[in-house]
């Protein structure tokens, strides 16, 4: 059985955009194939709680080749978009330092349904664990009101060196 959602999806507005594609490359390094977020819609930093969604459109990288004739969103994907958005709030609201934040692991990942060309994938994380050198969120997705997914997410700040 899912867990409780982390925001009750009643209460959310997808047409209401508060950061667009822009205002997360403004932050987050991903592009083209590998930029998994398309707006952020809901961010309630007193709770750590931020909500965004990426629309699976037919021109994803992983249509033609995962699964011909029946596309799914590889899990790993919902995963990443999942990091994306958690990587994101930490940056963006300084909960740690560092060019960027990065993906570090992630514990207790269930798929519990698809998310198919068409859909709208809505995806929300809360932060449970914060120190400077590591946040740890809980992350959920949805399709149509559906848990597809959920997973603890694990980021931390990195800086690239520069390579003499």
């Amino acid at each position: 059985m899912p867990p409780e959602p982390l925001f009750d999806l009643s209460k959310l507005n997808l047409t209401h955009v508060l950061v667009d594609k822009a205002g997360i490359e403004a932050v987050n390094p991903q592009r083209f194939e590998l930029q998994q977020l398309d707006a952020i819609v809901y961010v309630d930093p007193a709770q750590h709680l931020v909500v965004g969604y990426k629309d699976a459109t037919p021109h994803e990288f992983w249509v033609r080749g995962h699964m011909p004739d029946y596309p799914l969103m590889p899990g790993v994907i919902m995963c990443e978009a999942a990091a994306q958005l958690m990587g994101w709030y930490s940056k963006s609201h300084g909960l740690l330092e560092g060019a960027m934040i990065v993906f570090s692991g992630m514990d207790g990942v269930r798929f519990r349904g698809q998310v198919r060309v068409g859909d709208r994938f809505v995806i929300m994380t809360k932060g449970t664990k914060i120190h400077r050198r590591q946040v740890t969120c809980a992350a959920q997705g949805f399709v149509a009101g559906k848990m597809v997914f959920q997973a603890d997410i694990i980021g931390m700040p990195y800086s690239p060196r520069e390579e003499a």
